[in-house]
């Protein structure tokens, strides 16, 4: 299931890199200026990685915690 959480996440920030990219093609001229406003060329790589790191960080941090609830849970 962690794995799955994982990819999920990467999924669903790579899905936003790519409106992004859509967004700055749609734009036409104004592409280049709408992505040079960020002026970080890493910036999608940047942004994965960060949402990479925050789903790992998340589902370690929080494991034990989602388990005491589960358990609670299925006592009630």
């Amino acid at each position: 299931m962690n794995f799955l959480v994982v990819c999920f996440c990467l999924a669903l920030s790579a899905f936003y890199e790519l409106i992004e990219w859509w967004v700055a093609v749609l734009s036409g001229d104004s592409a280049t200026a709408f992505l040079a406003t960020q002026g970080y060329v890493w910036d999608t790589q940047s942004d994965m990685l960060l949402a990479l790191i925050g789903a790992i960080a998340s589902l370690l941090t929080l494991n034990k915690i989602h388990d005491r609830q589960l358990t609670v849970f299925q006592k009630t």
